[in-house]
This record gives structure tokens, sequence and C-alpha cells, in this order.
């Protein structure tokens, strides 16, 4: 027969097992909700790595379309969302990105307001910060001119799609400076550009 005493001499080193086990699985979650290690956390938003890269399915949109959207959706005049709309054409076209992904993009970084200026410096459209990218961006560079803020922003983005292998994800972490969520934001936005645009 087990007397108290010994019962809790056999029952103290499972208690104090199962706290430790408890103790180092809530590490384990904290630490993998950080890193982005926990279940789903590393579950790619895109389905696969071309998706928002590759020219939409549904055909190429047109610089008025985009304008129409843009003007209506973010309240920009129409003259300067028809310069964002070509300047996008252009872009995507030059770096065989999507235009959808690139609105996206801009949506997101400035809710398409050229003037937009982040309290570390990021400037216009994209968001272009001139510190970390002084190979693209001269002093002459006027970053509240759509083609030329859309032009360098996608060529950054071009960029880290390729230092990513194509990891999208990935990318767009890179391009945000490691904004958490920001991937997701994006493609929410993504979507929302294609259904507006009947794509």
């Amino acid at each position: 027969m087990v007397t108290n005493a010994k019962q809790e001499r056999i029952d103290k080193p499972r208690t104090i097992a199962y706290r430790l086990h408890g103790n180092v699985f809530a590490a384990v979650v904290m630490f993998g909700s950080l890193t982005g290690l926990c279940y789903g956390a590393d579950f790619p938003v895109w389905p696969t790595s071309t998706q928002a890269v590759d020219v939409p399915q549904g055909g190429m949109p047109t610089a008025e379309e985009i304008a129409t959207v843009v003007s209506t959706r973010f309240h920009i005049g129409l003259h300067d969302a028809l310069q964002i709309g070509h300047a996008v054409l252009n872009a995507a076209k030059r770096s065989t990105i999507s235009p959808l992904l690139l609105l996206a993009v801009i949506a997101v970084e400035s809710s398409f307001d050229r003037f937009a200026v982040s309290v570390v410096g990021a400037m216009g459209l994209m968001q272009v910060l001139p510190s970390q990218h002084a190979d693209r961006v001269l002093r002459t560079s006027d970053l509240t001119d759509a083609r030329t803020n859309i032009r360098i922003g996608c060529a950054i983005l071009q960029d880290y799609i390729r230092a990513s292998g194509g990891n999208l994800d990935d990318a767009l972490y890179r391009y945000s400076g490691g904004a958490k969520g920001y991937a997701r934001r994006v493609a929410d936005h993504l979507s929302m550009m294609k259904a507006e645009l009947g794509l």
C-alpha cells in the first residue's frame, strides 16, 4: 500500500515533467508564431510561385480600365489615374510581371498617393527608399512621377523575385522590409483588382 508521502514523491517528478513539457510546448508555439514556423504560418499566400507574376489569364487590362478602377476605388483624379495605368502597363510589359501585382503593391504601399512619404523616407506610389536603392535612384529621379516611381519599384520587386527563386511570399517580404502579413494584404488587393477589372 502506497502512503500519501510516498505518492507525493512518485507524483512530484511526474508533475514537474508535465509542467516542463507544457512550458517547452508554449515556448515552441511562441517561437514558431514569431518566426512563422507554426502550423499554417508557412503556408504560402500564392498557390503557385507564378500566380501573381504572370500576365492575368483573363487578358491584359487597358490603361483606361485601370484608371477607372483606381479613380473610383482610391479617389484619384482621372488624369493621374490614367498616368498610373500607362506606367503600370509599361513596367509590367518590360519586366513580365502581372500589372495586377503592381497595382496591388501600389494599393498596399501608398493607396495610389504619388506624394506619399513614409517615416523612413520611402517615397511615391511604390514607396521606393532612395537610401536602400541608390543604384536605381539617381539624384535627378523624381519619385513623385508615376512613370519613374513605378519603373524603379517594379525593377526592385523583380530583383527580389529573382533573388527569391520565384518565391513571391519571400520577394514581397523583402520588398516590404519584413512587414508581417504584407503578402496577404497584397494578395487581397490583387483579388479585389481582378474582380473590379473583370479578369
